[in-house]
Order: structure tokens, then sequence, then C-alpha cells
């Protein structure tokens, strides 16, 4: 039977980009964004920081803000600890389109956290139709909102906005969405609905390998650490023959001896589950998935996740290329484009051999600066493109890995 209650990812909400100041190495970080950003660069350069400042953000949609600083040891722990002088406050600001109105608009939410005594403000501001720019100001125990006109480089009305009480150590990015006010409510939940649902995906080969709980319930995708593998494999070809086909098609195109992949369904400690079997030429009976390699496994649970017909809208990835054969590369690349259509995706790895196969405007390298803050991007799309016209077309990795671009290996 089809799956039809689960809803497809409205593929036009995008980040445009994301500034930071003093979140962990990101001192000073402003950092365009477009499908595929894939983040290149030594240890320690901020790579993982940078899919942190959307965990985090992710984190205050589903908890709060106080709980999601205590995650993390406090302000304290979370706030830049390089140059002179300690840091004071923290700032994280996005840019994008994530409301339902038709147009090309720029919408944008604002974060900044300072330290002793604790303080909070936060700005979000929104299309709320073609004519009007909404404004909601989060400061203290109060959110006002204000009303403008299209023309958003015209200054704001001076006159009071309507305003509500929030607990002043509460974000209105958690707390505004749950109103039902049409002021407040909508607008803070289209950036908390596009957040809500990030996720960094990092297959757990050993959870992937095992027998899981059949079936998959109604809007659940892949596991962000592929831990349903089998199950939404199970899914997948009973409601999504196409995208089944695609993927089996991925699959048998890097993995030759493999003929097809089946599922066995058993009973354990009382609960129906499904494991995937790896039919492979040659071979008298199916491997059952715990006896597949390390790459493969990773590879399938790559591979469900770049074919899931609802992704989310941003999608993080740490190291995609570990474990993997570079000849598989190509392969992922070109499927990480594909699903740029629906989910837009930050990608860090320290693979020249991945980098050879980008585009110079999905390419960002990330550098250590001696003050301890990260370089990010440390040289300009314009700069990359431009070196790679220089050099007559070498591949960006070979340019990456001679030090032409930087943010040494």
């Amino acid at each position: 039977m089809r799956d039809v209650e689960r809803v497809s990812t409205v593929t036009d909400h995008r980040l445009f980009s994301l500034e930071v100041e003093n979140f962990r190495s990101l001192r000073q970080v402003t950092l365009p964004l477009g499908p595929v950003n894939v983040l290149v660069g030594p240890n320690g350069a901020g790579k993982t920081n940078v899919l942190e400042v959307f965990r985090f953000l992710a984190d205050i949609v589903h908890t709060d803000l106080v709980p999601a600083l205590d995650a993390r040891g406090g302000f304290e722990r979370l706030v830049f600890h390089g140059g002179t002088e300690p840091a004071t406050y923290l700032r994280i600001g996005i840019k994008g389109s994530w409301s339902p109105t038709p147009g090309d608009r720029q919408e944008e939410y604002d974060l900044r956290i300072t330290g002793a005594p604790f303080t909070r403000e936060e700005t979000f501001r929104s299309s709320a139709d073609r004519h009007v720019l909404r404004t909601i100001t989060v400061s203290g125990n109060s959110a006002i909102t204000r009303a403008a006109g299209p023309d958003t480089s015209a200054p704001l009305p001076e006159q009071p906005g309507d305003e509500i009480g929030i607990q002043p150590l509460s974000s209105g990015l958690s707390t505004l969405p749950r109103l039902s006010d049409e002021k407040f409510g909508p607008i803070t939940e289209q950036v908390a609905g596009l957040l809500r649902g990030f996720r960094i995906f990092e297959v757990n080969v050993r959870a992937a390998a095992q027998p899981t709980l059949a079936p998959l319930r109604s809007g659940d995708g892949i596991a962000s650490d592929a831990s349903n593998l089998s199950t939404f494999l199970l899914w997948l070809s009973a409601n999504h023959p196409d995208a089944w086909e695609r993927l089996h098609a991925d699959v048998a195109d890097v993995l030759p001896q493999l003929e097809a992949i089946e599922f066995d369904h058993v009973r354990l400690a009382g609960q129906p589950t499904v494991l995937a079997m790896l039919q492979e030429r040659g071979l008298r009976e199916p491997t059952p998935l715990p006896d597949a390699s390390f790459g493969t496994i990773r590879l399938l649970g790559l591979l469900a996740m770049l074919h899931d017909p609802y992704p989310p809208a941003l999608t993080c990835v740490e190291e995609i290329d570990h474990g993997l054969h570079p000849q598989v590369l190509e392969l992922l690349v070109e499927r990480v484009r594909e699903a740029g259509d629906k989910t837009q995706f930050i990608i860090a790895t320290h693979s020249p051999a991945l980098a050879d196969r980008l585009k110079p405007e999905e390419l960002i390298v990330c550098e250590r600066g001696d003050d301890g803050s990260s370089l990010i991007p440390a040289i300009s799309r314009n700069k990359v493109e431009q070196i790679v016209r220089a050099s007559e077309g070498l591949p960006l990795g070979e340019l990456w890995f001679s030090g032409a671009l930087g943010g040494d290996l």
C-alpha cells in the first residue's frame, strides 16, 4: 500500500547566507550559501563549528535557549576564546526564503546573546504577504511586531506596534511559533520550521546493519544515523518504485557484484523486524546486511538519504567520503546536486578526490587564523574562479592539495 501521508519538502525554502560572530572558533564569519556547499580544510579549521551553529538553532527550536546553551556547557563555553580580549556576546544571523509568499524576497532571523548579565535579542523579518514586510523584535520580556511597506530599504515606522509578553530567558524562536496570534505565530513558525527539520547525517554503520522495526511510521524518513536503513529501504521499494529503481541502479553501478536487494522479515522479542539482504553474483545465499563491508553499508545509507523523496530543508554531512572508494565519489557528487533541488547541503570533507569533482561555487575553503579564529571562506568565490581559469582548468582538489587555494590539509 502506497504511503500518502508524508508531505514533501517545499523546495523554495532556502538559506542565502549565514553570519556568525564569536561562536566557538567562528569569530566573524559571513558565508554565502548555495544549493551545495562543501567545506574543505584541515582539522580544527572550524568546519564542524559551522554545522554546530545550525544544530544549536535547531536545539533552540526544540528545547528553548537556556537548555540549548546548557547542553553545550553554557555561554562561557560556547563563546569565542581567542584574541586579546574576552568576547562578551555571540551572534547568529541567517538570511533566506522560508515563507510561502510568492516572489523574490529575502527574509531574516538574527539572534544576539550576551553574558554577565545574560540577555538575548532576536529579530524576525518576513514577508507577511505581497505588500507587507513584518518585523518582530524580541528583547527583555516582550516581543513587538511592526509592519512596513514593500520597500525594505525604508525605515520601519516609529509608531508602537503590537506587543506581547515573553519570559526574559526564553527564545522567540522556540515560544512564538506556538502562538495562535496571526501577527506572531505564523511568521516565526516559518523560520522555526526550516530549522526544526535540520539534520546532520552520519551513517552509524553498526546500527544501520541491524534488523529494524517494520513498518516505517508515517512521517518518518531515513534516520540521521541511518539506524532504520532496512525499514527505510523496504518502505522506499513499496511506496516510491521510481526512487527505488534509481537507488538500486546506483548501487549496482558502484557495486557490480550486487544483483538485488531483498528483505527478510523476522520477529525479535515479539516485534516484527526487517533486514536487508544483498544478493551477490556467484553466492548461493544472500548476504545479510550485518555481514556486508563497512563501505557497502555506509554507501547504502548515503544513497538512501540522497534518494529520500521527502528530505528536510537543510542537510549537513560530515566526512561524506569516509570509508568509500574514490571511484564512488563521482556518483555521490552527482546525486548530491540532484538532491539539492529538494534539500540544501552543507558538507565537510578532507578529501581532495571529492574536491576534484566540485564546481568553484560549491567549494568553501576553511583555515584557522593566528588568533584561533576560523577564516571561512578563506578565499572568495571570485578568487577561486580566477585561480581555476589561470590554472587552465586544473581540478579543484589538485589546486587545494597544492596550496594554491589555501586551507592546508
